[in-house]
């Protein structure tokens, strides 16, 4: 199954992709296509203990699109690949989560959201964040208990690199716990291959069945797929999608075979 659209120029979308998410990391409160903040986290389904545990500045600039967490289940010890880690919400979670003898790696294309990530990680010993890309190899094989990832996997255009990349990275019995944008129909290449609706995160919604066979293909076996109903699109565009195509989130829980 290629997931990768012929005519998407991946060069345009990584630059787009790129210059959204360094607003986001250093002018998190301007108005952008999607919501951001605490307010946002909060109704998805973060619970505000928890995020009180983390830096202030990391939720501010949280973009996620749902809540997986409890579906991660992440345990004290256990090695957590964050995909998409921007400024490390979700990665200086799972730290709290798994403690002092867990450890985190976070993983973002973005150098802003990099620099803000590593300058908030004082105090988190056992956090680490790499500028790359996801679909590479980001740690050795098996190294990993769980991989999350909140709202990236539908920018990156070639899906299926990416989740082969995440079974390689997981241990056989651990986990991927993903909150992401999906579609209930197939969307024409008039919105597939255009590179600004990518950057908005909705041409690179993916139809669902194709999506869950992607993830199933890599390695994985779905045991949950949640719909995130709280999640509210705010660009004209994306409103549009969710009527016409059925764009939605879902919170997923695989575990490796």
């Amino acid at each position: 199954m290629d997931s990768t659209p012929d005519q998407l120029d991946t060069v345009d979308l990584e630059a787009r992709v790129k210059s959204i998410y360094e607003l986001v990391a250093n002018f998190p409160q301007q108005d952008f296509h999607f919501e951001t903040g605490r307010n946002l986290a909060e109704r998805l389904g973060y619970p505000s203990g928890d995020l009180d545990r983390v830096p202030t500045e990391a939720v501010e600039s949280f973009a996620g699109v749902g809540y997986f967490h409890d579906l991660a289940a992440l345990q004290p010890g256990e090695r957590v690949l964050d995909l998409g880690s921007g400024s490390g919400m979700d990665t200086f979670l799972a730290s709290v989560a798994v403690g002092r003898e867990g450890s985190v790696i976070g993983v973002d294309i973005t150098a802003a959201q990099i620099a803000k990530a590593r300058r908030l990680a004082e105090g988190f010993a056992n956090v680490e964040f790499r500028e790359g890309h996801l679909e590479e190899r980001a740690v050795d094989d098996g190294a990993i208990d769980c991989v999350i990832s909140n709202g990236v996997i539908n920018l990156v255009p070639d899906k299926a690199r990416a989740f082969a990349a995440a079974a390689r990275a997981v241990r056989p019995g651990g986990r991927l716990a993903i909150a992401d944008i999906v579609a209930d129909t197939e969307m024409p290449t008039s919105i597939t291959c255009d590179a600004s609706l990518w950057a908005a995160c909705i041409g690179g919604a993916m139809q669902r069945d194709q999506f869950l066979a992607i993830i199933e293909g890599a390695g994985f076996r779905i045991e949950a797929v949640r719909p995130n109903e709280a999640y509210q699109f705010l660009s004209r565009q994306a409103q549009k999608a969710t009527s016409k195509y059925g764009v939605s989130s879902v919170s997923i829980l695989a575990r490796r075979g």
